[in-house]
Protein backbone atom coordinates (compact mmCIF):
# COMPACT_ATOMS: atom_id res chain seq x y z
CA UNK A 1 0.00 0.00 0.00
CA UNK A 2 1.46 3.36 -0.99
CA UNK A 3 1.00 5.80 1.88
CA UNK A 4 1.02 9.58 1.73
CA UNK A 5 0.87 12.22 4.43
CA UNK A 6 -2.37 14.20 4.59
CA UNK A 7 -1.95 17.70 5.99
CA UNK A 8 -4.43 20.36 4.86
CA UNK A 9 -6.40 18.04 2.60
CA UNK A 10 -8.83 16.52 5.09
CA UNK A 11 -10.89 19.69 5.77
CA UNK A 12 -11.16 20.29 2.02
CA UNK A 13 -12.40 16.77 1.33
CA UNK A 14 -14.91 16.99 4.18
CA UNK A 15 -16.20 20.29 2.83
CA UNK A 16 -16.58 18.80 -0.63
CA UNK A 17 -18.39 15.77 0.72
CA UNK A 18 -20.80 17.96 2.65
CA UNK A 19 -21.94 19.64 -0.60
CA UNK A 20 -22.96 16.30 -2.10
CA UNK A 21 -26.41 14.79 -2.28
CA UNK A 22 -28.25 13.94 0.91
CA UNK A 23 -29.69 10.81 -0.67
CA UNK A 24 -28.20 7.36 -0.07
CA UNK A 25 -28.13 4.01 -1.87
CA UNK A 26 -28.81 1.96 1.26
CA UNK A 27 -25.28 0.51 1.34
CA UNK A 28 -25.68 -0.89 4.82
CA UNK A 29 -28.75 -3.03 4.32
CA UNK A 30 -27.42 -6.43 3.48
CA UNK A 31 -30.54 -7.73 1.79
CA UNK A 32 -30.69 -4.84 -0.66
CA UNK A 33 -26.99 -5.20 -1.43
CA UNK A 34 -27.51 -8.82 -2.35
CA UNK A 35 -30.39 -7.90 -4.65
CA UNK A 36 -27.99 -5.51 -6.40
CA UNK A 37 -25.45 -8.35 -6.69
CA UNK A 38 -27.93 -10.42 -8.71
CA UNK A 39 -29.70 -7.70 -10.74
CA UNK A 40 -26.95 -5.20 -11.51
CA UNK A 41 -25.67 -7.02 -14.59
CA UNK A 42 -29.15 -7.22 -16.09
CA UNK A 43 -29.65 -3.50 -15.50
CA UNK A 44 -26.31 -2.80 -17.21
CA UNK A 45 -27.59 -4.58 -20.33
CA UNK A 46 -30.66 -2.33 -20.46
CA UNK A 47 -28.54 0.79 -19.87
CA UNK A 48 -26.18 -0.13 -22.67
CA UNK A 49 -29.02 -0.82 -25.11
CA UNK A 50 -30.80 2.41 -24.16
CA UNK A 51 -27.60 4.43 -24.58
CA UNK A 52 -26.92 2.76 -27.93
CA UNK A 53 -30.43 3.53 -29.14
CA UNK A 54 -30.08 7.16 -27.99
CA UNK A 55 -26.83 7.68 -29.88
CA UNK A 56 -28.43 6.36 -33.10
CA UNK A 57 -31.30 8.84 -33.11
CA UNK A 58 -31.31 11.40 -35.98
CA UNK A 59 -31.35 14.26 -33.44
CA UNK A 60 -28.25 13.07 -31.64
CA UNK A 61 -26.10 16.09 -32.44
CA UNK A 62 -25.72 18.77 -29.75
CA UNK A 63 -27.17 21.42 -32.07
CA UNK A 64 -30.27 19.40 -32.95
CA UNK A 65 -30.86 18.38 -29.36
CA UNK A 66 -30.92 21.96 -28.07
CA UNK A 67 -34.41 23.39 -27.37
CA UNK A 68 -35.37 25.74 -30.23
CA UNK A 69 -36.26 28.60 -27.91
CA UNK A 70 -33.05 28.45 -25.85
CA UNK A 71 -30.82 31.51 -26.45
CA UNK A 72 -27.31 30.76 -27.59
CA UNK A 73 -24.64 31.27 -24.94
CA UNK A 74 -21.87 33.80 -25.62
CA UNK A 75 -18.75 32.09 -26.99
CA UNK A 76 -16.68 32.95 -23.94
CA UNK A 77 -19.24 31.58 -21.46
CA UNK A 78 -18.30 28.33 -19.74
CA UNK A 79 -20.87 25.74 -18.49
CA UNK A 80 -21.60 26.26 -14.82
CA UNK A 81 -22.09 23.61 -12.15
CA UNK A 82 -25.56 24.12 -10.73
CA UNK A 83 -27.41 22.23 -8.00
CA UNK A 84 -30.37 20.15 -9.13
CA UNK A 85 -33.15 19.49 -6.64
CA UNK A 86 -35.08 16.23 -6.76
CA UNK A 87 -37.23 14.18 -4.43
CA UNK A 88 -34.17 12.12 -3.49
CA UNK A 89 -31.96 15.02 -2.46
CA UNK A 90 -29.42 17.42 -3.90
CA UNK A 91 -27.06 16.44 -6.71
CA UNK A 92 -24.41 18.42 -8.53
CA UNK A 93 -25.49 18.75 -12.17
CA UNK A 94 -24.05 20.33 -15.28
CA UNK A 95 -24.95 21.13 -18.87
CA UNK A 96 -25.91 18.23 -21.12
CA UNK A 97 -27.83 16.25 -18.51
CA UNK A 98 -24.73 14.85 -16.80
CA UNK A 99 -24.68 14.54 -13.02
CA UNK A 100 -22.36 13.72 -10.14
CA UNK A 101 -23.09 11.98 -6.85
CA UNK A 102 -20.78 12.49 -3.90
CA UNK A 103 -20.56 10.67 -0.57
CA UNK A 104 -18.32 10.35 2.46
CA UNK A 105 -18.27 6.97 4.22
CA UNK A 106 -16.38 6.25 7.46
CA UNK A 107 -15.47 2.90 9.09
CA UNK A 108 -14.10 3.18 12.64
CA UNK A 109 -13.05 0.24 14.83
CA UNK A 110 -12.55 -0.11 18.58
CA UNK A 111 -11.46 -3.22 20.43
CA UNK A 112 -8.77 -5.42 21.90
CA UNK A 113 -6.47 -8.23 20.78
CA UNK A 114 -4.57 -10.68 22.95
CA UNK A 115 -1.32 -9.71 21.20
CA UNK A 116 -0.05 -6.12 21.07
CA UNK A 117 1.20 -6.89 17.53
CA UNK A 118 -2.30 -6.59 16.07
CA UNK A 119 -0.95 -6.47 12.51
CA UNK A 120 0.29 -10.06 12.83
CA UNK A 121 -3.28 -11.36 13.16
CA UNK A 122 -5.09 -8.57 11.26
CA UNK A 123 -2.84 -8.10 8.20
CA UNK A 124 -5.36 -6.46 5.88
CA UNK A 125 -4.84 -2.82 4.99
CA UNK A 126 -8.37 -1.92 6.17
CA UNK A 127 -8.48 -4.30 9.15
CA UNK A 128 -8.44 -2.97 12.73
CA UNK A 129 -4.78 -2.04 13.22
CA UNK A 130 -4.27 -1.55 16.96
CA UNK A 131 -5.70 -2.00 20.42
CA UNK A 132 -8.10 0.80 21.19
CA UNK A 133 -9.53 2.87 18.36
CA UNK A 134 -8.47 2.79 14.72
CA UNK A 135 -9.90 4.51 11.66
CA UNK A 136 -8.86 2.49 8.62
CA UNK A 137 -11.26 3.65 5.92
CA UNK A 138 -12.73 7.10 5.30
CA UNK A 139 -13.84 7.07 1.68
CA UNK A 140 -14.85 9.93 -0.58
CA UNK A 141 -16.77 8.43 -3.52
CA UNK A 142 -17.66 10.27 -6.72
CA UNK A 143 -19.72 8.94 -9.60
CA UNK A 144 -21.62 10.37 -12.50
CA UNK A 145 -22.57 10.36 -16.15
CA UNK A 146 -19.81 11.83 -18.29
CA UNK A 147 -21.78 11.88 -21.57
CA UNK A 148 -23.88 9.40 -23.57
CA UNK A 149 -20.84 7.14 -23.91
CA UNK A 150 -19.18 6.98 -20.46
CA UNK A 151 -19.87 6.88 -16.74
CA UNK A 152 -17.10 7.91 -14.35
CA UNK A 153 -16.19 6.69 -10.84
CA UNK A 154 -13.55 7.68 -8.30
CA UNK A 155 -12.74 6.69 -4.70
CA UNK A 156 -10.29 8.57 -2.50
CA UNK A 157 -9.49 6.85 0.81
CA UNK A 158 -8.01 8.31 3.98
CA UNK A 159 -6.85 6.30 6.99
CA UNK A 160 -4.92 6.62 10.22
CA UNK A 161 -1.88 4.56 11.24
CA UNK A 162 -1.18 3.25 14.76
CA UNK A 163 1.18 6.23 15.31
CA UNK A 164 -1.83 8.51 14.58
CA UNK A 165 -0.38 9.75 11.28
CA UNK A 166 -2.82 10.12 8.42
CA UNK A 167 -2.49 8.78 4.89
CA UNK A 168 -4.35 9.16 1.64
CA UNK A 169 -4.53 7.04 -1.50
CA UNK A 170 -6.30 7.11 -4.83
CA UNK A 171 -8.12 3.82 -4.54
CA UNK A 172 -10.04 3.84 -7.81
CA UNK A 173 -10.59 6.24 -10.74
CA UNK A 174 -12.07 4.80 -13.92
CA UNK A 175 -14.66 5.11 -16.67
CA UNK A 176 -17.22 2.59 -17.93
CA UNK A 177 -18.61 2.59 -21.44
CA UNK A 178 -22.40 2.66 -21.79
CA UNK A 179 -23.02 2.24 -25.53
CA UNK A 180 -20.76 -0.47 -26.98
CA UNK A 181 -22.57 -2.93 -29.28
CA UNK A 182 -23.06 -6.67 -28.73
CA UNK A 183 -23.37 -6.32 -24.94
CA UNK A 184 -19.71 -5.41 -24.61
CA UNK A 185 -18.38 -3.07 -21.93
CA UNK A 186 -14.97 -1.49 -21.43
CA UNK A 187 -13.61 -0.35 -18.08
CA UNK A 188 -10.40 1.70 -18.00
CA UNK A 189 -8.38 3.54 -15.36
CA UNK A 190 -7.37 2.43 -11.88
CA UNK A 191 -9.58 -0.15 -10.20
CA UNK A 192 -9.77 -3.43 -8.30
CA UNK A 193 -9.33 -6.46 -10.56
CA UNK A 194 -12.49 -8.54 -10.80
CA UNK A 195 -11.04 -11.70 -9.30
CA UNK A 196 -13.55 -13.72 -7.29
CA UNK A 197 -16.28 -12.00 -5.31
CA UNK A 198 -14.59 -10.01 -2.58
CA UNK A 199 -11.43 -8.51 -4.13
CA UNK A 200 -13.40 -5.83 -5.99
CA UNK A 201 -15.68 -4.95 -3.05
CA UNK A 202 -15.03 -1.91 -0.89
CA UNK A 203 -14.64 -2.45 2.88
CA UNK A 204 -18.00 -0.89 3.75
CA UNK A 205 -19.75 -3.69 1.82
CA UNK A 206 -17.90 -6.52 3.62
CA UNK A 207 -19.86 -8.92 5.82
CA UNK A 208 -17.05 -8.82 8.42
CA UNK A 209 -14.69 -6.15 9.72
CA UNK A 210 -11.57 -7.67 8.13
CA UNK A 211 -10.18 -9.16 4.92
CA UNK A 212 -10.00 -12.97 4.64
CA UNK A 213 -6.51 -14.35 5.28
CA UNK A 214 -6.28 -16.13 1.94
CA UNK A 215 -6.90 -12.91 -0.01
CA UNK A 216 -4.21 -11.16 1.99
CA UNK A 217 -1.78 -14.05 1.28
CA UNK A 218 -2.38 -13.95 -2.46
CA UNK A 219 -2.93 -10.24 -3.14
CA UNK A 220 -1.36 -8.30 -0.26
CA UNK A 221 -2.93 -6.02 2.30
CA UNK A 222 -4.87 -3.88 -0.19
CA UNK A 223 -6.03 -6.52 -2.65
CA UNK A 224 -5.27 -6.71 -6.37
CA UNK A 225 -5.72 -3.15 -7.66
CA UNK A 226 -3.96 -1.72 -10.71
CA UNK A 227 -3.93 0.68 -13.63
CA UNK A 228 -5.30 -1.01 -16.71
CA UNK A 229 -8.41 -1.95 -18.67
CA UNK A 230 -11.07 -4.66 -18.62
CA UNK A 231 -13.35 -5.82 -21.41
CA UNK A 232 -16.51 -7.78 -20.58
CA UNK A 233 -19.18 -9.55 -22.60
CA UNK A 234 -22.65 -10.52 -21.41
CA UNK A 235 -23.19 -13.88 -23.07
CA UNK A 236 -26.64 -14.25 -24.69
CA UNK A 237 -27.79 -17.13 -22.51
CA UNK A 238 -31.12 -17.56 -20.62
CA UNK A 239 -29.31 -17.04 -17.32
CA UNK A 240 -26.86 -14.25 -16.53
CA UNK A 241 -23.37 -15.17 -17.76
CA UNK A 242 -20.47 -12.72 -18.12
CA UNK A 243 -16.95 -13.20 -19.46
CA UNK A 244 -14.25 -10.69 -18.50
CA UNK A 245 -10.59 -10.09 -19.28
CA UNK A 246 -8.52 -7.52 -17.40
CA UNK A 247 -5.08 -6.35 -18.55
CA UNK A 248 -2.94 -4.43 -16.03
CA UNK A 249 0.55 -3.09 -15.45
CA UNK A 250 1.02 -5.69 -12.72
CA UNK A 251 3.58 -3.75 -10.70
CA UNK A 252 3.97 -2.33 -7.20
CA UNK A 253 2.58 -3.31 -3.82
CA UNK A 254 -0.96 -3.50 -5.20
CA UNK A 255 0.23 -6.37 -7.43
CA UNK A 256 1.78 -8.19 -4.47
CA UNK A 257 2.42 -11.59 -6.11
CA UNK A 258 3.63 -10.13 -9.41
CA UNK A 259 6.08 -7.33 -10.30
CA UNK A 260 6.51 -6.23 -6.70
CA UNK A 261 10.12 -5.80 -5.53
CA UNK A 262 9.38 -6.48 -1.87
CA UNK A 263 10.85 -4.71 1.14
CA UNK A 264 14.51 -3.71 1.68
CA UNK A 265 16.60 -5.78 4.08
CA UNK A 266 19.14 -4.41 6.59
CA UNK A 267 21.52 -3.63 3.73
CA UNK A 268 18.85 -1.86 1.70
CA UNK A 269 18.49 -4.70 -0.83
CA UNK A 270 14.83 -5.27 -1.80
CA UNK A 271 13.78 -8.87 -1.19
CA UNK A 272 10.65 -10.94 -1.68
CA UNK A 273 10.35 -14.33 0.01
CA UNK A 274 14.04 -14.07 0.93
CA UNK A 275 15.31 -13.46 -2.59
CA UNK A 276 16.83 -10.29 -4.01
CA UNK A 277 14.50 -8.89 -6.66
CA UNK A 278 15.20 -7.47 -10.11
CA UNK A 279 12.56 -4.72 -10.44
CA UNK A 280 11.57 -5.91 -13.90
CA UNK A 281 10.49 -3.29 -16.43
CA UNK A 282 7.50 -3.43 -18.74
CA UNK A 283 9.13 -4.31 -22.05
CA UNK A 284 6.71 -6.62 -23.81
CA UNK A 285 3.18 -8.00 -23.77
CA UNK A 286 4.29 -10.89 -21.56
CA UNK A 287 5.26 -8.44 -18.80
CA UNK A 288 1.62 -7.43 -18.29
CA UNK A 289 -0.79 -8.99 -15.81
CA UNK A 290 -3.84 -10.78 -17.25
CA UNK A 291 -6.97 -11.44 -15.17
CA UNK A 292 -9.71 -13.51 -16.86
CA UNK A 293 -13.02 -14.27 -15.11
CA UNK A 294 -16.23 -16.17 -15.87
CA UNK A 295 -19.35 -15.83 -13.72
CA UNK A 296 -22.90 -17.11 -14.07
CA UNK A 297 -26.08 -17.10 -11.95
CA UNK A 298 -28.92 -19.60 -11.71
CA UNK A 299 -32.40 -19.24 -10.22
CA UNK A 300 -32.80 -22.58 -8.44
CA UNK A 301 -36.30 -21.79 -7.19
CA UNK A 302 -38.38 -18.67 -6.60
CA UNK A 303 -36.61 -18.34 -3.26
CA UNK A 304 -33.06 -19.53 -4.04
CA UNK A 305 -30.32 -18.17 -6.31
CA UNK A 306 -26.83 -19.56 -6.97
CA UNK A 307 -23.93 -17.59 -8.49
CA UNK A 308 -20.76 -19.41 -9.57
CA UNK A 309 -17.47 -17.96 -10.76
CA UNK A 310 -13.92 -18.85 -11.78
CA UNK A 311 -10.94 -16.47 -11.98
CA UNK A 312 -7.22 -16.41 -12.69
CA UNK A 313 -4.33 -13.93 -12.56
CA UNK A 314 -1.22 -14.60 -14.67
CA UNK A 315 1.91 -12.48 -14.85
CA UNK A 316 5.63 -12.13 -14.11
CA UNK A 317 7.20 -11.60 -10.70
CA UNK A 318 10.40 -9.82 -9.68
CA UNK A 319 12.43 -12.71 -8.23
CA UNK A 320 14.13 -13.23 -11.63
CA UNK A 321 13.92 -12.13 -15.26
CA UNK A 322 11.85 -15.19 -16.17
CA UNK A 323 9.83 -16.03 -13.03
CA UNK A 324 6.04 -16.03 -13.30
CA UNK A 325 3.05 -16.30 -10.98
CA UNK A 326 -0.30 -17.99 -11.48
CA UNK A 327 -3.19 -17.46 -9.05
CA UNK A 328 -6.45 -19.31 -9.67
CA UNK A 329 -9.73 -19.46 -7.81
CA UNK A 330 -13.36 -20.55 -7.74
CA UNK A 331 -16.21 -18.88 -5.88
CA UNK A 332 -19.84 -19.59 -5.04
CA UNK A 333 -22.65 -17.50 -3.61
CA UNK A 334 -26.07 -18.86 -2.59
CA UNK A 335 -29.03 -16.93 -1.25
CA UNK A 336 -32.39 -17.90 0.18
CA UNK A 337 -35.10 -15.31 0.65
CA UNK A 338 -38.80 -16.18 0.98
CA UNK A 339 -41.18 -14.69 -1.55
CA UNK A 340 -43.11 -12.96 1.25
CA UNK A 341 -39.99 -11.35 2.79
CA UNK A 342 -40.63 -7.82 4.05
CA UNK A 343 -37.88 -5.29 3.43
CA UNK A 344 -35.45 -8.08 2.53
CA UNK A 345 -35.76 -10.01 5.81
CA UNK A 346 -35.47 -12.84 6.64
CA UNK A 347 -32.67 -14.22 4.44
CA UNK A 348 -29.72 -16.61 4.49
CA UNK A 349 -26.59 -16.28 2.33
CA UNK A 350 -23.55 -18.51 1.94
CA UNK A 351 -20.34 -17.38 0.23
CA UNK A 352 -17.12 -19.31 -0.36
CA UNK A 353 -13.89 -18.65 -2.25
CA UNK A 354 -11.06 -21.16 -2.81
CA UNK A 355 -7.71 -19.91 -4.14
CA UNK A 356 -4.37 -21.41 -5.09
CA UNK A 357 -1.05 -19.89 -6.14
CA UNK A 358 1.96 -21.21 -8.04
CA UNK A 359 4.83 -18.77 -7.44
CA UNK A 360 8.01 -19.39 -9.45
CA UNK A 361 11.12 -17.98 -7.77
CA UNK A 362 14.52 -17.32 -9.27
CA UNK A 363 17.74 -18.55 -7.73
CA UNK A 364 19.70 -16.26 -5.39
CA UNK A 365 23.32 -17.56 -5.24
CA UNK A 366 24.35 -14.86 -2.73
CA UNK A 367 21.68 -16.04 -0.29
CA UNK A 368 22.33 -19.69 -1.24
CA UNK A 369 18.73 -20.13 -2.39
CA UNK A 370 17.80 -22.27 -5.42
CA UNK A 371 15.02 -21.61 -7.92
CA UNK A 372 11.73 -23.03 -6.58
CA UNK A 373 8.05 -23.38 -7.33
CA UNK A 374 6.19 -22.30 -4.19
CA UNK A 375 2.59 -23.42 -3.76
CA UNK A 376 0.01 -21.74 -1.52
CA UNK A 377 -3.68 -22.49 -1.10
CA UNK A 378 -6.57 -21.57 1.12
CA UNK A 379 -10.23 -20.64 1.42
CA UNK A 380 -12.82 -18.79 3.41
CA UNK A 381 -16.48 -19.71 3.83
CA UNK A 382 -19.08 -17.50 5.47
CA UNK A 383 -22.79 -17.64 6.28
CA UNK A 384 -25.07 -14.70 7.05
CA UNK A 385 -28.52 -14.97 8.56
CA UNK A 386 -30.83 -11.99 8.54
CA UNK A 387 -33.09 -13.23 11.31
CA UNK A 388 -34.94 -10.00 12.14
CA UNK A 389 -35.33 -6.68 10.33
CA UNK A 390 -32.05 -4.74 10.68
CA UNK A 391 -30.24 -7.63 12.43
CA UNK A 392 -27.74 -10.01 10.77
CA UNK A 393 -25.70 -12.85 12.32
CA UNK A 394 -22.51 -14.04 10.61
CA UNK A 395 -20.11 -16.98 10.91
CA UNK A 396 -16.86 -17.38 8.91
CA UNK A 397 -14.17 -20.06 8.78
CA UNK A 398 -10.76 -19.59 7.09
CA UNK A 399 -7.65 -21.59 6.24
CA UNK A 400 -4.43 -20.73 4.39
CA UNK A 401 -1.21 -22.76 4.01
CA UNK A 402 1.89 -23.15 1.86
CA UNK A 403 4.49 -25.81 1.14
CA UNK A 404 8.06 -25.73 2.47
CA UNK A 405 10.69 -23.41 0.97
CA UNK A 406 14.48 -23.32 1.20
CA UNK A 407 14.06 -19.71 2.37
CA UNK A 408 13.37 -19.22 6.09
CA UNK A 409 11.86 -15.82 5.29
CA UNK A 410 9.45 -17.38 2.79
CA UNK A 411 8.41 -20.00 5.35
CA UNK A 412 7.82 -17.35 8.02
CA UNK A 413 5.64 -15.28 5.70
CA UNK A 414 3.67 -18.34 4.53
CA UNK A 415 2.74 -20.01 7.82
CA UNK A 416 -0.36 -22.15 8.09
CA UNK A 417 -3.14 -20.07 9.64
CA UNK A 418 -6.73 -20.78 10.61
CA UNK A 419 -9.31 -18.33 11.86
CA UNK A 420 -12.93 -18.53 13.02
CA UNK A 421 -15.00 -15.35 13.25
CA UNK A 422 -18.53 -14.58 14.35
CA UNK A 423 -20.30 -11.24 14.25
CA UNK A 424 -23.65 -9.57 14.73
CA UNK A 425 -24.56 -6.45 12.78
CA UNK A 426 -27.32 -3.93 13.50
CA UNK A 427 -28.47 -1.32 10.95
CA UNK A 428 -30.14 1.60 12.77
CA UNK A 429 -30.91 3.15 9.35
CA UNK A 430 -29.60 2.86 5.81
CA UNK A 431 -26.98 5.49 6.70
CA UNK A 432 -25.25 3.63 9.54
CA UNK A 433 -24.38 0.25 11.02
CA UNK A 434 -22.92 -1.19 14.21
CA UNK A 435 -21.01 -4.50 14.21
CA UNK A 436 -19.57 -6.62 17.03
CA UNK A 437 -17.06 -9.29 15.94
CA UNK A 438 -14.95 -11.95 17.65
CA UNK A 439 -11.93 -13.67 16.04
CA UNK A 440 -9.94 -16.71 17.19
CA UNK A 441 -6.72 -17.29 15.21
CA UNK A 442 -4.45 -20.36 15.15
CA UNK A 443 -0.96 -19.85 13.69
CA UNK A 444 1.65 -22.51 13.00
CA UNK A 445 4.30 -22.67 15.77
CA UNK A 446 2.83 -19.58 17.48
CA UNK A 447 0.33 -19.07 20.32
CA UNK A 448 -3.38 -18.84 19.57
CA UNK A 449 -4.74 -15.29 19.55
CA UNK A 450 -8.13 -13.70 20.25
CA UNK A 451 -9.58 -10.36 19.24
CA UNK A 452 -12.86 -8.49 19.75
CA UNK A 453 -13.81 -5.55 17.53
CA UNK A 454 -16.69 -3.08 17.55
CA UNK A 455 -17.18 -1.37 14.20
CA UNK A 456 -19.17 1.77 13.42
CA UNK A 457 -20.04 2.96 9.92
CA UNK A 458 -21.78 6.18 8.94
CA UNK A 459 -22.34 7.73 5.54
CA UNK A 460 -23.03 11.24 4.29
CA UNK A 461 -24.33 11.94 0.81
CA UNK A 462 -25.32 9.79 -2.13
CA UNK A 463 -23.22 6.70 -2.90
CA UNK A 464 -23.61 4.87 -6.21
CA UNK A 465 -24.47 1.18 -6.17
CA UNK A 466 -21.39 -1.02 -6.53
CA UNK A 467 -21.38 -3.65 -9.24
CA UNK A 468 -21.06 -7.11 -7.68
Amino acid sequence: MKRFRLCGWLPLFLALAATGSLAAEDPSITSLQEEVRLLRARLDVLERKLAEASTNLPLASPTAMAPPAAPAAPPATLPLLVPELSSSGLSIGRAGGAYMNMSFDVLANAGWASTPDVKSIQPGGHDPSQRGVSLRNAEIALDGAVDPYFKGFANIVMFTEPDESTGIELEEAYVLTTSLPEDLQLKAGRFFAEFGRMNSQHPHTWAFADMPLVLNRMFGEDGLRQNGARISWLVPTPNYTEVMLGVFNGQGSDAFSFRYPGEPDALGIPRFYGRATTNRALNALGDLLFVPRLTSSFDLTEEQTLVLGASAAIGPNDTSDHARTLIYGADAFWKWKPVDAEGGWPFVTWQTEVLGRNFQTGADPVAALPAENLHDWGYYSQVQWGFEPRWVLGLRGEYVAGDHSASADANEERLTERRVSTDITFFPTEFSKLRLQYNHTWRESLPDENAVWLQLEFMLGSHAAHKY
